[in-house]
């Protein structure tokens, strides 16, 4: 495919419509249209002018607008889809994930999960809707601006009489001289307006900056998105849950084993009715309402390597009480107060006792998180923990099962050994109540009470990606307000036989740069140029 060379000289890259420099008609797409098509010059888009080779194909796909639109409305439907149900990482870790959405929303909820939807916005579909978006807004970008900034750096002062004439505005005054140009061109000038004369004539024009908005918002959208994606790559974007007991110390996740979290103290506390009036109203509504929660929180940094089967050596690093809004920061991660569990079982307390005299041989106390294999009382009594379940329940066939990990309804299945009985007997013991469905036994495991602990949630989050993020949020805002606040406006005035012809374009407001005319050509002998399609509108009413 050849270039086209006007009559100008310019030559123009095949598939031109309007050339570069003068403006002339080169292909006349709508014979039948008066006013020009001017949203990019007319000038040669790689889409419309190849369509041979697979990445000609692949190019046309993506620079197609309605491509990207119908990309942005599949992607907002499964976003939607992704918000019905809770995504796994915000449901509670007490079953497997495939169990959870089939017990807590029937066999939608089983759907849901065998779809993938649990995990929505990670997954490999999702993510290649994200791309495609992007490469999209990347090629509609780079098939128009590039083009169009060749041609508008191309432009020349004295253009053709068929492109004036087929501009919107556009009138022809037989009086004018030289004298009135010389006005238009100050008052121009006053206005702002880039002047530039050649031959007499004159191409005034401002505000050039404004076309490249929509581009500038597409590299704000593409950058956005990239941000976005990033979040996917491991160590770039981390936001976990970790619940953290009263005296217990924990690995914080995602930090390789180097770092150690202790919570020393949870404190939670109210408002007083009687001191607080401003939240006596709701005091009185929900019971009470909590003023300030917070772990006072201990940070350790591992000493050497780590050694399997044996405990860390920690070296303290700070301490912080960590409130709402006031996370314990270190490196690039945070630790952020969200959530608290007031009295979670901790401990259980049995003792073996004979059934018929009440004699007690022994207590043992059970850590329900780390419950010990067997207890030895001495004097050949001990008691050996069969089975442990954390969230009894009997299941629908009637056997114990747990529907979780976290203790809060424990029960057990002990062994008791003693001297009368050394093969041991069988006691089933569920909280506040001994259970004996085993068998006739010599003796019991009797409850005798429990210890409760505070627990903290702590949200730990590392985010490599947010300064991505905030930079391609405000360059989409500086393309909005570069795009909506200003107007590229273009005036040419220039001599034809004697005649003075005024044209005049700009991508909006056309009601504006007409009054700027009106301004400019006050008390010339100039006229005022006519609005054609508001010409052609009053010829079709009959007006």
């Amino acid at each position: 495919m050849k270039d086209v060379k006007c009559e100008c000289g310019h030559v123009n890259p095949h598939g031109t419509v309007l050339c570069e420099a003068c403006g002339k008609v080169l292909v006349e797409e709508s014979p039948d249209k008066s006013l020009l098509d001017m949203r990019y010059e007319g000038s040669a888009r790689r889409s419309q002018t190849y369509n041979k080779t697979i990445v000609d194909k692949i190019w046309n796909f993506f620079s197609s607008v309605k491509v990207g639109v119908w990309l942005i409305v599949i992607t907002l439907v499964a976003s939607a889809a992704g918000t019905i149900l809770p995504q796994e990482m915000y449901i509670p870790p007490t079953m497997p994930a495939e169990e959870y959405y089939e017990d807590q929303y029937g066999w939608f909820g089983k759907l849901y999960y065998e779809l993938d939807f649990n995990n929505l916005y990670s997954s490999w579909w999702y993510l290649i809707l994200i791309a495609m978006i992007g490469i999209s807004l990347v090629i509609c970008s780079l098939d128009r601006v590039v083009p169009l900034y060749k041609a508008l750096k191309a432009q020349r002062v004295t253009r053709h009489e068929g492109f004036l004439k087929r501009q919107r505005l556009f009138g022809i005054s037989e009086n004018g001289d030289h004298d009135d140009l010389a006005v238009v061109k100050q008052r121009l000038q006053a206005k702002r307006y880039h002047v530039r004369e050649e031959n007499g004539d004159l191409l005034a024009e401002k505000n050039r900056f404004s076309r490249w908005g929509p581009y500038v918002n597409h590299v704000g959208l593409i950058i956005f998105l990239i941000g976005g994606m990033l979040r996917f790559v491991p160590g770039m974007y981390i936001d976990k849950v970790l619940w953290l007991r009263e005296g217990e110390t924990k690995v914080v996740p995602e930090t390789d084993g180097q770092y150690y979290v202790a919570n020393e103290k949870f404190i939670l506390e109210n408002y007083d009715k009687d001191k607080d009036k401003t939240f006596e109203a709701a005091i009185d509504r929900a019971g009470m309402v909590v003023k300030n929660y917070q772990t006072n929180a201990v940070l350790y940094k591992r000493v050497g390597p780590a050694i399997p089967g044996e405990q860390p050596e920690l070296e303290k690093v700070k301490e912080h009480k960590i409130r709402v809004n006031q996370p314990l920061k270190f490196e690039s991660f945070a630790l952020y107060q969200v959530d608290y569990k007031l009295d979670e079982l901790n401990t259980m307390s049995f003792s073996l006792t004979n059934k018929e005299s009440g004699k007690a041989f022994g207590d043992i106390k059970v850590n329900l998180y780390d419950p010990k294999p067997k207890y030895d009382l001495g004097n050949g009594y001990a008691v050996e923990v069969l089975s442990f379940f954390p969230d009894f329940e009997f299941s629908e066939n009637g056997e114990p099962t747990t529907k979780s990990r976290i203790p809060n309804n424990p029960a057990f299945v002990f062994k008791m050994i003693s001297p009368e009985v050394p093969k041991g007997e069988t006691s089933f013991v569920a909280i506040q109540q001994t259970i004996e469905p085993l068998g006739d036994n010599q003796y019991k495991m009797a409850f005798k009470g429990i210890e409760t602990k505070n627990v903290t949630a702590l949200t730990v989050r590392k985010d490599l990606t947010i300064w991505i993020i905030i930079i391609g949020g405000i360059l989409f805002m500086i393309g909005v307000i570069q795009g909506a606040y200003w107007n590229h406006r273009r005036i040419w005035v220039q001599n034809k036989n004697g005649e003075v012809w005024i044209a005049a374009h700009t991508n909006k407001n056309w009601y504006g740069l007409k009054k700027e005319i009106e301004s400019t050509i006050l008390e010339t002998k100039l006229i005022i140029p006519d609005d054609q399609m508001q010409k052609e509108r009053n010829d079709k009413e009959g007006v």
